[in-house]
């Protein structure tokens, strides 16, 4: 193995991530994310798809193969591939892909329950495989797939497989800890006598996160002389995922100093992609790319930090392209709610701020959730003013039906101006904008609404409030409001009419 200090890191979202329940990529999103991947995160390898499993696949590895070759990226384009001598590599070729990463059987148990054949067989077959790779052209790296069973059940047959692999070309020996079942210590002890036994061969660690280990597993392997790790984007993968592509990266820098192909400045950017094209919601407090991550809760720490940045570490949102956030809340404090009436040029007398305050306290209280883009009408209602009240609901009426459109009847106040307006639509609330828009000023442009997200209590009653977060898009930035009601429709006529506030202010 290398002595660098530089990790390459190997994404198989698009082939193991794509293994996550309920997740499939169309061709286009697979060529949209291995772009975004190798041209701008720039991973160092990247493993799309397994040979032969439709003619879509195919499509998709075609496009993403001459796009590659075109960026000066053809190499690192990597294809799983199976000991079925000729087929995959015959449909790598045809896919236009130069790297064939060979799924052989890693362990004992694995070879005689599932093939049905004995070690030598096995080995034969995985040699003859090679060979027609290698016969057209292929790079060929070998994966042990169940190795950590294997070498814990069945050392003996590992060694023996790797022994076969030497001299017939393989660029690198693939280890997975397929099931997740290993511990940091477990890695450490057998990715060292692998590099101690076979010092000539490159190994990779392809970690799974069953136990929660994976990233702890990644510094172990790469403590031990490992410097090819495998991973996803937002641990993608099947049961509890790969390890975090952005874990990796950042413990790997910041904890074990070792240098790193990808620009971390665009692992958010990258992380959202995925995550719509996925449908797999990331959590809000993800490591690195998590909504919420950057976000200080704790009025002692908004404190700490104004008085001397004592709650910064190393894991900077600037780094990544974000910025710290400081939450309002019930445990607010007067440095959170500074902090956040400065990022809105926003500044308060002495009392005005305690009163204000005292007000989010009370919200949160009531576990109300409090964004920044609230703070103006928290402190328009304290302070009575009417700065930010220039569109008021007076009524509405809201009709809906089973197999009826739906309709809305308004008289709203704008300043000084009452206005009614009646409007349809497919919904309750499709009927409130059709009718809302009839009353605006022509010169206002309404805003595209690109997320409505609907919360209620868990275990709540049927009377619980409702709260509806609604982000828009609208002159050149996107922004999130937020209503409360007992009526969810009425919840999302709340969140519009503080939109539509902003806009008019």
């Amino acid at each position: 193995m290398e002595s660098t200090n530089h990790v390459r890191l190997l994404d198989t979202t698009l082939r193991d991530g794509e293994q996550t329940r309920h997740v499939s990529f169309s061709t286009s999103e697979k060529v949209g994310i291995a772009e975004a991947l190798l041209g701008i995160l720039k991973v160092d390898r990247l493993e799309v798809a397994s040979a032969a499993v439709s003619v879509g696949e195919q499509e998709a590895v075609t496009r993403i193969a001459q796009w590659a070759a075109s960026e000066g990226y053809a190499d690192r384009v990597e294809v799983l591939g199976f000991v079925d001598d000729s087929r995959s590599a015959d449909w790598i070729v045809a896919s236009g892909a130069r790297v064939m990463n060979l799924l052989t059987k890693g362990s004992e148990r694995h070879c005689r329950t599932q093939l049905r054949k004995s070690p030598a067989e096995h080995l034969a077959d995985v040699q003859r495989t090679i060979g027609c790779a290698k016969d057209r052209d292929l790079t060929v790296n070998v994966y042990l797939e169940d190795w950590s069973n294997g070498y814990r059940d069945s050392r003996d047959y590992v060694y023996d497989l790797v022994e076969g692999l030497l001299g017939a070309g393989v660029t690198h020996v693939m280890l997975p800890d397929t099931l997740g079942v290993m511990t940091p210590e477990q890695v450490g002890a057998a990715m060292s006598d692998m590099i101690g036994r076979f010092p000539d061969l490159t190994f990779d660690f392809h970690p799974h996160n069953d136990y929660g280990l994976a990233t702890a597993n990644v510094m172990a392997a790469v403590e031990a002389g490992v410097r090819d790790v495998h991973c996803t984007i937002n641990c993608l993968g099947e049961r509890a995922g790969n390890v975090s592509l952005a874990e990796v990266a950042v413990v790997l820098c910041d904890k074990m100093g070792m240098g790193l192909s990808i620009d971390e400045s665009k692992l958010v950017a990258v992380s959202r992609m995925v995550e719509n094209f996925s449908g797999k919601r990331l959590a809000d407090n993800a490591p690195v790319v998590g909504a919420d991550v950057f976000t200080q809760t704790s009025g002692i720490h908004a404190d700490g930090d104004q008085k001397g940045d004592l709650y910064k570490t190393p894991l900077s949102p600037e780094r990544f392209g974000r910025k710290r956030d400081y939450a309002l809340g019930k445990m607010s404090g007067k440095a959170s709610l500074k902090k956040n009436l400065e990022e809105l040029g926003i500044h308060l007398s002495q009392e005005d701020h305690a009163q204000v305050l005292e007000r989010i306290v009370k919200l949160g209280d009531q576990k109300a959730t409090i964004t920044p883009d609230d703070l103006p009408f928290i402190i328009a209602d304290v302070l009575e003013s009417k700065d930010y009240r220039h569109i008021d609901l007076l009524s509405c009426s809201v009709t809906s039906g089973l197999g009826l459109e739906s309709t809305a009847s308004i008289r709203v106040q704008i300043d000084d101006v009452v206005r009614r307006a009646a409007g349809s639509g497919n919904g309750g609330f499709d009927a409130f904008i059709d009718a809302v828009r009839k009353v605006l000023p022509a010169s206002l442009e309404f805003p595209e609404l690109v997320d409505y997200e609907l919360r209620i209590p868990q275990g709540g009653s049927t009377n619980a409030l409702t709260e509806v977060l609604i982000t828009w898009q609208g002159a050149g930035r996107s922004f999130r409001t937020r209503g409360v009601h007992a009526n969810q429709v009425f919840a999302g006529i709340n969140a519009t009419l503080r939109m539509l506030n902003m806009m008019l202010h």
